[in-house]
């Protein structure tokens, strides 16, 4: 009996679990087609499957999904955004990779922070986020500098790397994406004091 009871007890927290994460799915899906967080709760409970109340009684209001949803999407982009440590071309690509996937998005957010203090806080996130990931995938090219130069060599590899660098090459100069990259790696090379070595 007890085992019957506690078998149940556990479909039903991975049921609830799977709901949750399905919701938070649908916003985030809903979020990056539309290039904005002005979702509306009645059309996520429709692309999730379930009613507004369900919504609802998951995450309390349209608030707490944004809260949710802002942390699941953390999660998300670190996985996107993974490449291998000290490996340049591999971290480039990743990163031209979650540019095409989510870059218009991030613009559009870019371009509403001011106005809007929900939206400041998923940006100001973001650049945490990019700073971490360029300290991780630089690591050991970082390790080799002193202090002063670390935190300098850090802030040049992050604008070389940041979204609007992204923009100024692939949508105002119109370069393909091998040519973006190309001069995305270019820009990490001089940064890195290793222009001409092999690549």
């Amino acid at each position: 009996m007890d085992n019957k009871r506690t078998y149940e007890m556990k479909a039903r927290a991975e049921s609830t679990a799977q709901t949750r994460r399905r919701i938070m799915r649908s916003a985030f899906e809903l979020a990056n087609e539309t290039k904005s967080l002005e979702i509306v709760v009645a059309d996520v409970a429709a692309r999730a499957g379930v009613s507004v109340r369900t919504v609802l009684r998951h995450f309390g209001s349209r608030d707490g999904l944004f809260e949710a949803v802002t942390a699941y999407v953390k999660d998300e982009v670190r996985e996107e955004r993974a490449a291998p440590v000290g490996d340049v071309a591999t971290a480039v690509e990743v990163l031209f990779d979650h540019y095409e996937l989510r870059g218009e998005m991030v613009l559009r957010l870019l371009g509403e922070e001011a106005a809007d203090p929900r939206v400041r806080s998923v940006t100001d996130q973001g650049r945490l986020l990019h700073r971490a990931w360029v300290e991780q995938v630089f690591a050991p090219q970082l390790a080799r500098r002193g202090d002063a130069d670390r935190e300098l060599v850090t802030d040049l590899l992050t604008v070389a790397t940041d979204v609007y660098t992204w923009k100024l090459l692939c949508r105002d100069r119109g370069l393909d994406r091998q040519q973006a990259q190309q001069r995305v790696r270019f820009m990490i090379d001089a940064v890195l004091g290793t222009v001409g070595e092999e690549r």
